[in-house]
């Protein structure tokens, strides 16, 4: 079948909108017709080739729609249904998975970077004839893919298909970086670095687990009261002062004579944008005892000069995170269900819808951080 796709061929050009063929799903796949994909910073990062990775590819990753067909052998949906659409497809057999650690799973991981699907081979070509590769098993930005069974999420037919899209990335990382990776119980202190999807639902995490206070901090004053929306205590523009000044004070710091501030601090400090700058920033605004999570991708060229010499002198702890240590099958339905009671404000996260043809519009807006949620791509 004929789709049409934004196609990344070179780092730092820009998407190709391109008709390609689409082959039938195969054994265990699943066609689905995409209605919503949400833009997130890492395709962004694709984009811009700060995230290497094997080309062409369809981008897209945090999508959702209506299946159209299945191979042999689906069982876990049928024609017609809703559905999410997941990133991480864990194996179930390498040693990560045997550890209940899937959303890090080591087994389909050549894959994802060579942009196969998991037999090894891609189902798109262009009108030449040569494949095109999927783009983290999803390929979001296209009006149909085939997905393997075990990236679809089924979703309830009464739940929007524009916020079914975020719980295929920014709403479980946000969530389950809160919950899982930090374990934040209520009335710890937090800081969040950096307001965009998954920054805000760190945030909406937060005040879900009644952290106080927090701190949300951001290079653009006017996500204020976005973020206060979503649950800040405290709103620090970084382009007007100093948060790791404001935060110590805030949290018990005394400021000496020669002006430095000694004690004060979060206990949980969150770096959800990838920016050495700001990773610097939040190590320093948490205090002793400390826990520093970097959701955020920062881009493969770009080194943090993080001085470590009190690191284990007030035991601090610097924790990856990816996909919020998640459960895909268990967690992103619960988290559904959560967000049908609103409180996860998904109608307030998304903030624009756009075109496919408008793509190369939205990846300069993200450069230009005139981005405030998510925006989605809607297809017809």
């Amino acid at each position: 079948m004929k789709i049409k796709a934004a196609v990344l061929r070179e780092p730092n050009k820009p998407y190709t909108i391109e008709e390609l063929e689409l082959d039938p799903p195969k054994e265990r796949e699943v066609l689905v017709r995409y209605k919503y994909t949400g833009y997130c910073r890492s395709d962004y990062h694709l984009l811009k080739g700060e995230i290497p990775i094997m080309l062409p590819l369809v981008a897209g990753h945090e999508a959702a729609g209506i299946v159209e067909d299945v191979g042999p052998g689906v069982t876990k949906v049928k024609k017609g249904d809703h559905v999410g659409v997941t990133w991480m497809i864990p194996c179930g057999k390498c040693p990560q998975c045997y550890r209940g650690k899937g959303n890090i799973c080591s087994g389909n991981f050549g894959a994802f970077l060579e942009g196969m699907l998991l037999d090894g081979t891609s189902r798109m070509r262009d009108k030449e004839g040569k494949m095109v590769r999927h783009g983290n098993f999803v390929s979001g930005f296209s009006t149909a893919n085939v997905i393997p069974e075990d990236g679809v999420i089924p979703m309830p037919k009464d739940f929007p298909l524009e916020q079914a899209a975020l719980m295929g990335c920014c709403v479980p990382t946000g969530w389950g970086t809160v919950c899982n990776t930090a374990n934040v119980q209520p009335g710890d202190s937090a800081a969040v670095y950096g307001l965009g999807g998954v920054g805000l639902n760190v945030l909406r995490a937060l005040a879900l687990r009644h952290a106080y206070p927090i701190f949300a901090i951001d290079l653009e004053g006017s996500k204020k009261s976005m973020a206060m929306e979503f649950g800040a205590t405290h709103f620090i523009d970084n382009s007007k002062e100093d948060p790791v000044r404001v935060i110590q004070l805030a949290t018990g710091g005394v400021e000496m004579p020669d002006g430095t501030i000694m004690g004060g601090g979060v206990d949980y400090s969150f770096e959800a944008i990838g920016d050495p700058g700001a990773q610097i920033q939040a190590y320093w605004s948490s205090g002793i005892g400390g826990k520093i999570v970097f959701p955020g991708i920062t881009p493969h060229d770009q080194p943090t000069n993080l001085p470590l010499m009190l690191l284990p002198l007030h035991q601090k702890s610097i924790l990856g995170n990816l996909y919020g240590a998640i459960s895909t099958h268990i967690d992103i339905p619960r988290m559904t269900q959560l967000a049908k009671t609103h409180d996860l404000k998904l109608d307030k996260l998304i903030t624009k819808k756009f075109k496919l043809e408008e793509i190369n519009d939205v990846a300069e807006a993200m450069e230009k951080r005139q981005i405030k949620g998510r925006w989605v791509c809607e297809f017809d």
